[in-house]
């Protein structure tokens, strides 16, 4: 068994049984420990700048992937998008979405470093996460400057190698020779992927898998102006209906304020 076979014929099967096999089991066995712990608590001013870019920015970045691998050539080209068409709107948009991923990951890490509390809060699977997060994000990123942007003019076309070979996977026959021409960056870049994936249920990115989807079609919330609530004791009511119709009067007792001048003291 060559390196070739094992990580690009065997090894995909492995990070997909894995990862589905991980999130049953995360799912049946540790609901309460499925979403993922916020230390907003702990700083407030690094996490409002930084995750939103992050999130963002990787949703972007995930979409560009599943396009660029799951839709083949010849479907662009059908629909009238030519090759150098698509390339550019690639690394156009791919870059603007990478770039948000890679500051607000930055801005995370830094955060999760540079203040204490947020330090000693951190798990170790937060240490794994991070660590196989950075490889990925940064090892695309350097693959996408080198090759597609500062590369060979016309960028690395990858839908002719890592694309097919990524479908034929599901296909199960996986072509591993695809993967032998890909530049080395872009293999990398796949690997730490790979590896990502593997270890994806048990980490907190499995809270991924929670997006709030039912926010759009959720029932109206009636909010009270706290202009009528607060600072205004509700007075009880002098009156009741009764079944009959009528009013009864409530009377509202006096109270007995024991020890007070109105009360005899022994000895008086």
């Amino acid at each position: 068994m060559s390196f070739l076979d094992l990580w690009w014929t065997y090894f995909p099967y492995v990070v997909w049984a894995s990862l589905i096999i991980g999130v049953i089991w995360r799912w049946n066995y540790d609901q309460f420990g499925w979403t993922s712990r916020s230390s907003e608590l702990y700083e407030k001013k690094w996490l409002r700048l930084s995750s939103p870019l992050f999130h963002f920015g990787i949703l972007g970045v995930g979409a560009g992937h599943l396009l660029g691998i799951l839709v083949p050539e010849s479907w662009t080209t059908a629909l009238g998008i030519s090759e150098h068409m698509y390339h550019m709107a690639a690394v156009i948009f791919g870059s603007l979405a990478g770039l948000a991923t890679v500051i607000g990951l930055v801005g995370l890490l830094i955060r999760r470093f540079k203040y204490k509390s947020v330090r000693l809060a951190t798990t170790p699977g937060d240490i794994v996460t991070y660590t196989f997060l950075t490889a990925a994000i940064f090892l695309g990123a350097y693959a996408t400057v080198t090759q597609q942007i500062f590369g060979e003019p016309g960028g690395y076309n990858y839908r002719d190698t890592i694309s097919v070979w990524f479908r034929s996977v599901f296909y199960l026959d996986p072509q591993a020779q695809l993967m032998a021409t890909a530049p080395q960056s872009f293999q990398l870049h796949v690997l730490a992927g790979m590896l990502l994936f593997a270890v994806w249920p048990y980490t907190r990115l499995v809270h991924f898998f929670s997006a709030p989807v039912g926010y759009t079609t959720r029932p109206y919330t009636v909010y009270r102006d706290r202009a009528t609530t607060v600072g205004k004791p509700q007075r009880p009511r002098g009156w009741a209906a009764l079944p009959d119709g009528s009013e009864e009067v409530l009377v509202k007792p006096k109270r007995s304020y024991v020890g007070s001048f109105d009360t005899p003291r022994s000895g008086e």
